[in-house]
């Protein structure tokens, strides 16, 4: 008995004891040493009473204490490096490889298309349009060119669908003119394709559809994939995790993170995380505003702003924004009714939005807070809220027509209250000054850039990028959507959070890259461009025909037309010169003499031969008639010759 009371119950009791005292004699241990060091301060001193130098003693470790925390500093030193290094979740033994081939998105904003693909199998992410720029005439949209999915048709398994956005869906009608196959998305941007179809006269192929449920992985050729919730400017957005077997691909699509959404349905970061532990091969992230710091505001915060703005309105409210920002629409609606006010929502596209969001269960609102454009004037001024399209400036909007006084029901008085909630997009901001200066033109009070909060990004700030990096933790980093500018800066934030600079790379529209779990090389660069859309009537529009339509306007045309004596070698009877854009009215006469004295020095100067040739006679004709043009008035016009031999 008196042995086992010698005896510690517990090994590890022993150590923790033996420890502790060991603790308690290092605390003994100074005084002692304080004492040792006044009788060595008295012996130490010199004859003139001065102490001689001491050497310092090094710190004593505490028995293995300091130790046992540098092997739980460099434990934990290892684990933080493993999470966050993406090679180790990889499998880097697989052969397996990922091509991926932008058709639209880079280098610009809009036109979005991307095309993802093994060796037997593709899917095509999103098909969007693009606007035109002021030289193109006529020209009302612009769409992908499809060159490339033709040649791969054989193997495309799916399209699939982020958001309802035209810039990710405007281009459906026209491919699937083309290619059909299934189309995979969530409810919204498949009914808003649904409409786009029954437009075109196309309504047999919403069987094409495939409704998704989110956070539940589908099987799409070889690929499997998820959508997952992400928040924009538009109801239901989503980012794809894409998986193979040489990896997983996350495309985040258009985003912001938004921590209260007016939804109250948040960005899926579990979903991200969860792909990130995982191991992410790459990551495909929206680049449209990595120019700004810090955090995009919320879209809640355009609530406030409409409550001020309606508490301090006496008159009618017209309140404009992009048709697709659902969510503001809807803030401005509640808002409006509130107030005691009736909605007169006015605009093809703002109708058709809200039909179906409402129609969908996305919004929530009674019919009978809704009036039509011709009961406005049944209703007081302060009773109405009139929700429409041509936040732009666009010359066929409904608020521009509004402003002109051209709309058939409601034209813009001094007592109204217009508030433009959307920021101009680039290239558009001539045309949102012109249709403020026509508002103020009508008398009524324009709220706009005299707001702060008056409207919001859907796009993330640079806080919001570096977070969906440290979520996923990819591999290899692409960004996409936007300008060169915008990718190149994106670049940047994501060597900040970490990827290896090697590891990122600059796509560029038609630039096909080849992704596995040890390499990212460019592989090939395929056909691409826009295809020229003409609205009115759902249809293409030649390259040439524009080319024509851009020389004519920048350069003028001239037109010839002569009958000619092969034999004389003259001009039979009188000849027509004809010309637009090249002099003005009082120089016309002068330049038609010019034309006819260079078509008769022409004709003497012939060969023989090519008068036999009208076709011929023409094309010299027009080279002649050119260089002159070059030579003395610096323009490179449109000569269209019409030349009868005889």
């Amino acid at each position: 008995m008196e042995e086992n009371k010698t005896q510690p119950a517990n090994p590890q009791a022993e150590t923790i004891q033996t420890k502790l005292d060991a603790a308690a004699t290092n605390k003994a241990e100074p005084q002692t040493a304080k004492k040792q060091e006044s009788a060595n301060s008295s012996s130490n001193t010199n004859q003139k009473g001065k102490t001689a130098p001491q050497k310092r003693k090094p710190p004593v470790s505490g028995n293995g204490w300091t130790n046992d925390l540098k092997k739980a500093f460099e434990t934990n030193e290892r684990i933080q490096k493993e999470r966050l290094n993406p090679h180790n979740k990889l499998n880097l033994k697989s052969e397996a490889s990922i091509k991926v081939t932008p058709l639209g998105g880079l280098g610009e904003i809009g036109g979005n298309m991307m095309v993802i693909e093994t060796d037997t199998s593709a899917i095509i992410i999103d098909v969007g349009m693009s606007f035109p720029d002021d030289s193109m005439h006529g020209v009302d949209i612009l769409i992908p060119d499809f060159t490339y999915v033709r040649q791969i048709r054989s193997k495309i398994s799916a399209i699939c669908i982020t958001h309802s956005h035209e810039d990710h869906i405007g281009a459906m009608p026209y491919i699937f003119k083309e290619l059909q196959v299934p189309i995979y998305g969530t409810s919204l941007p498949l009914e808003s394709i649904g409409s786009k179809f029954d437009e075109h006269k196309m309504k047999q192929h919403r069987s094409y559809f495939r409704a998704v449920q989110k956070r539940k992985p589908i099987k799409i050729g070889d690929f499997e994939v998820e959508w997952m919730h992400m928040t924009h400017s538009i109801i239901d957005s989503s980012s794809l995790a894409i998986t193979t077997e040489a990896g997983t691909i996350i495309h985040t699509g258009d985003f912001k993170i938004d921590h209260t959404p007016v939804d109250g349905y948040p960005a899926d970061l579990h979903r991200l995380a969860y792909y990130g532990e995982k191991g992410v091969l790459a990551l495909l992230s929206d680049s449209t505003n990595s120019h700004s710091p810090g955090f995009t505001k919320t879209e809640k915060t355009v609530g406030p702003t409409f409550e001020r703005i309606f508490s301090k309105a006496k008159g009618r409210i017209l309140m404009s924004t992009f048709s697709s920002n659902l969510h503001r629409v809807a803030q401005a609606i509640q808002t409006g009714i509130d107030h005691g006010r009736k909605i007169c929502v006015i605009g093809r596209s703002m109708e058709k939005n809200l039909d179906i969001a409402l129609t969908l269960g996305y919004l929530k609102f009674g019919k009978e807070h809704f009036i039509d454009a011709h009961e406005v004037n049944k209703h007081l001024d302060k009773e109405v809220l009139i929700v429409t399209t041509g936040s732009q400036g666009e010359p066929m909007s409904a608020l521009f027509r509004m402003s002109i006084h051209e709309h058939r029901h409601i034209k813009i008085k001094p007592e109204d209250t217009v508030v433009l909630s959307a920021k101009a997009i680039p290239g558009n901001e001539g045309s949102v000054s012109e249709i403020i200066n026509q508002i103020q033109k009508a008398g009524a009070s324009v709220a706009y850039q005299n707001y702060a909060d008056i409207h919001v990004s859907g796009h993330a700030g640079q806080e919001e990028q570096k977070l969906m990096l440290r979520l996923c933790k990819p591999k290899f980093f692409l960004p996409i959507h936007g300008e060169y500018n915008h990718v190149v800066r994106h670049i940047q934030t994501g060597i900040d959070c970490g990827v290896l600079e090697r590891n990122t790379y600059i796509l560029s529209d038609g630039e096909q890259v080849e992704i596995a779990p040890k390499f990212l090389k460019k592989v090939k660069t395929v056909k691409t461009g826009k295809t020229y859309i003409d609205n009115q009537r759902n249809r293409k529009i030649g390259d040439d025909v524009v080319i024509d339509r851009q020389t004519m306007a920048n350069e003028g045309v001239i037109m010839i037309v002569a009958q000619i004596s092969e034999d004389e070698r003259k001009v039979v009877g009188p000849s027509r010169v004809s010309s637009f854009g090249m002099v003005d009215s009082k120089q016309e006469k002068h330049f038609a003499k010019e034309i006819e004295d260079i078509l008769a020095n022409f004709l003497e100067h012939i060969k023989p031969g090519i008068l036999q040739n009208t076709r011929a006679v023409e094309e010299e004709l027009r080279k002649v008639v050119r260089k002159h043009c070059i030579r003395k008035y610096r323009k490179y016009p449109m000569i269209v010759p019409t030349i009868f031999v005889q």
